[in-house]
C-alpha cells in the first residue's frame, strides 16, 4: 500500500508521552507541512504558537482542569477530577494553530493544517493529540489574558490546540470503522 495512505491509517491519537522534547529538525518538518495546507483562495490565514516551555504548559493544563471540574456540567467533569489528570498528557510541545477571522473559512484552513501536523508526526514516529478541551480557556473570560501570555498575534484567535511528543504507548489497534456512512451517485 502507498505510504502516505498507511501513514492516514496508522495514525492515532495518543494519550502518553515520554519526557524527551521534540528534535529540532522533527519539529521544522511538521510546521513545514502545515504550512504546506490547502487553504480557502490560498488566504494561508494561520499563525502557528509552539509551546515547549514545560511550567507554562502544565500552568495552562491546570487552569483548563480547574475550569472543566468548576463548569459543573462537562461529560469531562470526572476525568478532570482525577489528581493525575494533565489537558495535554504530558506531552513535552503543544501547537497552538490561530486563525485570521478576517479570512472567513479559518476553522477549516486552521483545521487542514492541523490534519498536516498530526500525519507529518505519524510520520516521523511522533505521537500527537489533538486537544479541544483547552479551548474553553482560550476563547472564554480569561482568553485575552491567555493569547497575550502565549504571545498570539493581535487580530488572531486560538481554533485549534495539538499535543505532540514521543510516543510512551505500545501502537494502538484502529477502532472499528463506521459502516455505511458512503453512498455513490453516479
Amino acid at each position: 500500500m502507498n505510504e502516505t495512505l498507511n501513514v492516514i491509517k496508522s495514525r492515532r491519537s495518543i494519550r502518553k508521552f515520554t519526557e524527551k522534547q521534540l528534535q529540532e529538525e522533527d519539529l521544522q518538518a511538521i510546521l513545514e507541512a502545515a504550512l504546506f495546507a490547502p487553504s480557502a483562495g490560498n488566504a494561508q490565514p494561520w499563525h502557528f504558537t509552539v509551546v515547549q516551555n514545560k511550567a507554562l504548559i502544565d500552568e495552562l493544563a491546570q487552569t483548563a482542569k480547574d475550569a472543566i471540574v468548576a463548569g459543573g456540567r462537562s461529560p469531562y467533569q470526572e476525568m478532570a477530577q482525577r489528581e493525575d489528570f494533565h489537558v495535554f498528557y504530558h506531552a513535552p510541545t503543544i501547537i497552538i494553530i490561530s486563525g485570521n477571522p478576517k479570512a472567513g473559512f479559518i476553522h477549516a484552513d486552521c483545521a487542514a493544517a492541523a490534519q498536516n501536523i498530526l500525519l507529518a508526526a505519524e510520520a516521523l514516529g511522533l505521537g500527537s493529540c489533538w486537544i479541544g478541551l483547552v479551548m474553553m480557556i482560550l476563547h472564554g473570560e480569561q482568553g485575552a489574558a491567555w493569547c497575550k501570555k502565549l504571545e498570539i498575534p493581535a487580530g488572531y484567535e486560538p481554533v485549534h490546540v495539538l499535543a505532540l511528543g514521543y510516543k510512551a504507548q505500545a501502537k494502538i489497534p484502529a477502532p472499528e470503522r463506521k459502516k455505511n456512512c458512503i453512498n455513490f451517485i453516479r
